[in-house]
């Protein structure tokens, strides 16, 4: 039975890869549960600390299967739906970088985008694609573009549905980075190592959940709650750790999660 995604695990960097490269990774329900399911393990997992997400293959994630999608359209689907939604990485207390290998269209720009940091290659392919087979924005997508990139270029790709590069992607704030194919990979893997090497997990953590929750408040409301937060850390060993390793001029050693 085929492994719908792989996985390896170097220096606390986990990486998942989508694996179902004749499909360019169309997403399944059974992908689905198999790439949350192996989320939940790394967020309870103290050797990972950071996850990068990728695809096997020419593509990232070419969005919902058509097989699934025709499945829907005749009311013949019979597979039940996974209680967690698209958006389930955002709660995942790790960071998670997406390397965009290739074609990353719908419910995979969906994918792409709930993690917090994307990589993605100069040549990818993006697409939302959803007003071009009469759908609508989904899963959150019409939040998460405008915030990113702004109401205007958003409207673009929704309306349209057009293809735009990675290249153009990183022009339009969409992305991080934008390089070259080869290299793309071993630069999200080496940012992932970084942050496992440099970084508070707990500190990771809490400015994930700041940084995901925050869009929705007032200014006010987000001071009030990060001064809470920092009251919390200071009783942390990861402050005591940080401003010791600092003063002595040598890396961190935090504690994990």
């Amino acid at each position: 039975m085929v492994d719908l995604v792989l996985t390896s695990v170097d220096q606390g960097v986990l990486t998942l890869t989508f694996n179902r490269p004749e499909r360019l990774n169309a997403w399944t329900d059974a992908l689905g549960r198999r790439y949350f399911d192996l989320l939940e393990e790394a967020d309870k997992d103290p050797a990972v600390r950071a996850i990068v997400v990728t695809g096997a293959g020419k593509g990232f994630c070419s969005g919902a299967d058509f097989q699934t999608l025709a499945a829907l359209q005749t009311g013949s689907y019979d597979e039940t739906p996974d209680p967690r939604p698209n958006t389930f990485p955002t709660t995942i207390r790790k960071p998670i970088v997406a390397a965009v290998n290739g074609a990353c269209a719908g419910l995979g720009m969906v994918h792409a985008l709930v993690c917090d940091v994307v990589f993605t290659a100069e040549h990818a392919k993006w697409t939302t694609a959803f007003s071009r087979r009469g759908l609508v924005a989904e899963y959150g997508l019409s939040w998460v573009l405008p915030r990113l990139m702004g109401q205007q270029r958003a409207m673009d790709l929704l309306l349209s549905g057009r293809v735009f590069t990675g290249a153009e992607a990183m022009a339009m704030g969409l992305v991080n980075r934008a390089l070259p194919g080869e290299s793309l990979l071993g630069a999200a893997q080496a940012y992932a190592r970084d942050l496992a090497a440099h970084s508070s997990p707990a500190s990771m953590a809490v400015i994930k959940r700041q940084v995901w929750n925050d869009w929705d408040v007032t200014l006010e409301q987000s001071a009030k709650t990060a001064i809470q937060e920092m009251l919390a850390s200071f009783s942390r060993p990861d402050f005591e750790e940080g401003v010791a390793s600092f003063l002595e001029r040598r890396d961190p050693d935090f504690p994990p999660l």
